[in-house]
């Protein structure tokens, strides 16, 4: 069983810059496809980006392309998503999450492990 943890969300000027963090537990880690997406109210929830167990393999959803960069550090156990220029578009409640299985992937229902969310909101 893994659990995630996510931090570093929080409120930013459009044209700034956030970095979140996910902490991994219970699990190997460095075998898990992870992902990072994101949820705002009524809608459902967003593929944002996804990188494969050794790093060989990252999309990125088009709308972030070019801002978002996702890495993660096997050996800490950790998943980031370094966010700049920063949009209003960009608010919603941003997850981590861990496939089983090795490879990335943009869909949320191959995710087996989520964490509970980081608020991140972008003022205009």
């Amino acid at each position: 069983q893994v659990q995630l943890v996510e931090s570093g969300g929080g409120l930013v000027q459009a044209g700034g810059s956030l970095r979140l963090s996910c902490a991994a537990s219970g699990g190997t880690f460095s075998t898990n496809g992870m992902g990072w997406f994101r949820q705002t109210p009524g809608k459902e929830r967003e593929f944002v980006a996804t990188i494969s167990w050794r790093m060989s393999d990252i999309l990125y959803a088009d709308s972030v392309k070019g801002r978002f960069t996702i890495s993660r550090d096997n050996a800490k156990k950790m998943l980031y998503l370094q966010m700049n220029s920063l949009k209003p578009e960009d608010t919603a409640v941003y997850y981590c999450a861990a496939r089983e299985i090795r490879w990335s992937s943009s869909a949320a229902p191959n995710y087996d492990y989520w964490g509970q969310g980081t608020q991140v909101t972008v003022s205009s």
